[in-house]
């Protein structure tokens, strides 16, 4: 049970600035019913198919429990006091002219603490502006609507009316279980009538406008840490599974976006095959990469699946993955990169279209690591209406090993200078770390953190990085 009278708490700190008087008696600054005002209250993926599969989708950036930003629409809390003004308490109480507790009420720096008294629910409705930090209500007020049977009835008018106010029950000191159960019910403390005097009530006041404060910042804090948790299950969920069942080809991914905190950015991908054996891959970039352009990839990816288990390729699908852009972009100078790929049933050649995005990489047994062939490269989706996408047709091998990017990877910087490590950095950074012997998984984690390196700390945009091989 609490203890039920504050002097024997230890009473915290209260705010750095404090009011300047109000009034030059020494006494409390007492307001009756002052002119109306506003009374506006707060009311790694893991996939893998054939003789071996490893998989990781990397989110390097954020920790799992940051805010990530204040909510824009967060209900405000009491006002706070500042070096111009004094706390404020609202008295409820049925004769607050009589009472001995209105006199003598000051802050810490000995600053006179302003009262407004109220005789009821109505009156105190009124009274109850933002610059109110504290609310003393007396627990024998008659119950709202006539709620006999609840002794707490004014106290929860009290608390739904103002839910971000710090509020002080008022008992005697005959009664302190009623005093123990408005604690439980949600006020920061509550005081005996009988016991009261200026120097106590100002100690309480300033208890529970602290108390209120950090429980109101405590709040805040779990439901900041709430949201971003379900935003992290959120974004986890919209990145791909690959649908491989059936292929021998081995499959690996990263992913890290450019946000802060965020695990999703611009950058989108995805892996499926379809009947016929052919082994589809894509990788693109929506142009930013903040909440709406994560948004509008992840419609994107989601299109290109379903086009292409629809029987879509070459420059029919990107077609109308631009149709689909067009419609779902908030900008008209919103566009987006791609590159897709199908890999032919005996994964010894595939078809290549790119939309204005990088060429990949392939790398064979004992020759060394190259682009793609990029001469047919059409326009990014969004930019030019009634545009034509070109296929490629490249030969790949028995053996081989194919890497989708985006330019995130290639734009970060090479030391302190502002060159930029670009394609043939990229292609030679991947040649040393296969002659090291690394493959799969461990080729992408090395190599996203030597451009790391290389950049001098974290890449401003997004990264993604998609790997297949065709082992012998």
């Amino acid at each position: 049970m609490p203890v039920p009278v504050p002097r024997q708490r230890a009473i915290p700190a209260v705010e750095s600035g404090q009011a300047q008087a109000a009034s030059h008696d020494g006494g409390a600054s007492v307001e009756q019913a002052p002119p109306r005002k506003d009374t506006t209250r707060d009311t790694g993926t893991s996939a893998g198919t054939g003789a071996s599969t490893g998989t990781s989708t990397g989110t390097g950036t954020g920790t799992g429990t940051g805010t990530g930003g204040q909510d824009s629409h967060q209900e405000p809390t009491a006002a706070e006091p500042a070096a111009h003004a004094n706390l404020t308490l609202l008295l409820i109480e049925d004769d607050p002219a009589g009472s001995p507790i209105v006199p003598d009420l000051l802050d810490q720096t000995g600053k006179p603490i302003r009262v407004r008294t109220a005789r009821n629910l109505t009156e105190a409705e009124r009274l109850l502006t933002h610059d109110v930090h504290c609310i003393l209500l007396d627990l024998a007020l008659p119950a709202p609507g006539g709620a006999d049977d609840d002794e707490l009835a004014v106290l929860r008018h009290v608390l739904e009316l103002a839910p971000r106010h710090a509020v002080l029950a008022l008992t005697s000191s005959s009664d302190a279980e009623r005093g123990a159960e408005a604690v439980a019910v949600g006020a920061q403390d509550y005081l005996f009538r009988d016991e009261l005097d200026g120097r106590l009530l100002s100690r309480a006041i300033r208890y529970a406008v602290e108390r209120k404060r950090s429980d109101s910042a405590e709040r805040r804090l779990a439901e900041g840490r709430l949201r971003a948790q379900e935003n992290r299950r959120l974004e986890r969920g919209l990145l791909p599974t690959p649908l491989l069942e059936g292929s021998s080809l081995r499959f690996a991914a990263r992913y890290r976006p450019g946000r802060s905190r965020a695990l999703l950015g611009g950058d989108f991908y995805d892996v499926v095959r379809t009947p016929d054996g052919t082994v589809h891959a894509m990788i693109g970039d929506v142009c930013g990469h903040g909440p709406d352009e994560a948004a509008l990839g992840v419609e994107l990816r989601i299109a290109w699946r379903a086009l292409t288990l629809a029987g879509l390729c070459g420059d029919q699908l990107l077609g109308t993955l631009q149709e689909v852009l067009e419609h779902e972009r908030g900008d008209d100078e919103i566009f987006a990169t791609l590159c897709t790929v199908d890999i032919a049933p005996d994964g010894r050649r595939a078809g290549l279209c790119l939309a204005g995005h990088p060429a990949p990489l392939v790398a064979r047994p004992g020759v060394p690591a190259r682009l793609l062939p990029y001469d047919n490269n059409g326009p990014a989706l969004g930019l030019l209406p009634g545009a034509r996408w070109p296929r490629t047709q490249v030969e790949l091998g028995a053996e081989w090993s194919l890497m989708l990017y985006t330019d995130g990877l290639i734009e970060g910087h090479v030391g302190e200078g502002r060159e930029r490590l670009g394609q043939d950095g990229m292609v030679e950074l991947v040649r040393r770390q296969r002659e090291e012997g690394l493959r799969g998984e461990e080729l992408l984690r090395a190599t996203v953190n030597e451009v790391r390196r290389l950049n001098g700390g974290e890449l401003a945009d997004d990264v993604a990085v998609v790997l297949l091989d065709r082992p012998a």
